[in-house]
């Protein structure tokens, strides 16, 4: 199909002149080739640095071009369950690759590029002018057979707006999203995952931020058995500001991954990735792999990446790995940090002298936690479920480490 896309290009640099271009040459963490057709991307495997933290075992069916069931539902309103305004909220369901699907980048691994090969339509959710309340997009799965979605929300020039995009039900969903925000617009996209045991996603989220725009991307992962989402954003002008944002909590044997890739590809633009969190429970297993590449185009840029983990119980991995390419020395600042940590001792000690429980001491240093991100991500829908969920899930803890303590006796 063709596609109108404007993509990421990386000057070539001369072999007989290497000064001329200087530091011209493709990022070491973003070497996957970007195209349509499955065939320019090689089988994955644990030896490819995309891969090499991913249960590949477990996802395998994700890797060849298969026939959706069409059991995952789609639907669109507001949080507060009014109708949208279709003036300011237009949604439509095109072919794939026809409209404004496949105009953000294209598919930049095997898992995308399947689904792009696989799906058959796309949603595209169309935002324009002020809208009050925030826009719920609903992704309800509706049994374990294999499926494809592809979703495009696209914010026109000078719009402000909230997105939720919520993922519930059982479902094994190989997922595209396509995120364009237009010239001074302010946005904010959340989206949560909380499957039901036994369910399979893997998505990818293509996002560009055009001149002057703002937006704010979360992402809440609650539950899945695995549940791999990969980012990759560009600038569409100068001067545009991204903020991403991350909570996920992983239970026993659940694999959760995010991999972010930031492209700084424009002059003066700022970006900021948060991700944060809690595992609990034997082979809970959570990946955070952060990228940014500061490109030669790209002087006055502002960069940040930050992750934290919160181990809760033996037995629980994390893995960490922040990546940083500079290739503009023209810049503000340009920074990463990441760290797995466990309980703090004094913490709960000092919260237990003062006559709290210990089970309420955990629920209290893990909402302080992720307090501060559950803020900025400033959607009083979700911060109130999400602070819920974590309460349950602590709590649940608690239940099956006294009973696993009683079998063993």
């Amino acid at each position: 199909m063709a596609q109108n896309n404007t993509e990421i290009t990386i000057p070539v640099a001369d072999p007989n002149d290497p000064y001329a271009i200087p530091a011209a040459m493709p990022s070491s963490a973003d070497k996957e080739p970007r195209s349509f057709d499955v065939n320019d991307f090689a089988m994955p495997t644990r030896k490819q640095e995309d891969w090499r933290y991913t249960p590949l075992e477990r996802i395998e069916e994700f890797f060849d071009v298969f026939s959706p069931s069409g059991e995952t539902t789609i639907a669109v309103g507001h949080a507060d369950g009014s109708a949208v305004d279709p003036e300011r909220v237009r949604i439509s369901q095109v072919p794939l690759g026809e409209g404004l699907s496949g105009t953000v980048s294209k598919p930049n691994d095997r898992a995308s590029v399947v689904e792009w090969n696989s799906g058959r339509t796309a949603t595209i959710v169309e935002l324009n002018g002020e809208i009050d309340q925030p826009v719920l997009i609903d992704v309800n799965g509706q049994g374990a057979d294999l499926d494809a979605l592809h979703l495009v929300i696209a914010a026109a020039d000078n719009t402000h707006a909230d997105v939720i995009v919520e993922h519930h039900g059982l479902a094994r969903l190989a997922e595209g999203v396509e995120i364009v925000t237009g010239r001074y617009s302010h946005v904010s996209a959340t989206f949560v995952q909380e499957w039901a045991k036994g369910s399979k996603h893997v998505a990818n989220h293509r996002i560009r931020v055009g001149e002057g725009a703002s937006l704010r991307h979360s992402v809440v992962t609650l539950g899945g058995d695995v549940v791999r989402i990969r980012m990759d954003q560009d600038f569409g002008g100068e001067q545009g500001d991204l903020n991403m944002l991350g909570i996920y909590f992983v239970d026993p044997g659940e694999h959760i991954e995010h991999r972010t890739m930031v492209v700084h590809n424009a002059p003066e633009c700022k970006s900021r990735v948060v991700y944060k969190g809690a595992l609990d429970g034997k082979d809970a297993h959570s990946t955070w792999v952060g990228n940014a590449l500061i490109q030669p185009t790209a002087p006055g840029t502002d960069s940040y990446e930050l992750n934290r983990n919160l181990v809760l119980t033996p037995g629980a991995i994390a893995d960490s790995e922040p990546n940083l390419e500079i290739e503009n020395g023209n810049i503000i600042g340009a920074g990463h940090a990441s760290s797995v940590g466990r309980f703090d001792d004094e913490e709960l000690f000092y919260l237990e002298s003062r006559g709290i429980s210990e089970t309420d001491a955990r629920k209290l240093v893990v909402r302080g936690f992720f307090g501060e991100l559950v803020e900025e991500i400033g959607v009083p829908y979700i911060s109130e479920h999400l602070m819920d969920v974590i309460d349950r899930r602590l709590a649940r803890g608690e239940s099956d480490a006294m009973q696993a303590v009683l079998e063993d006796k």
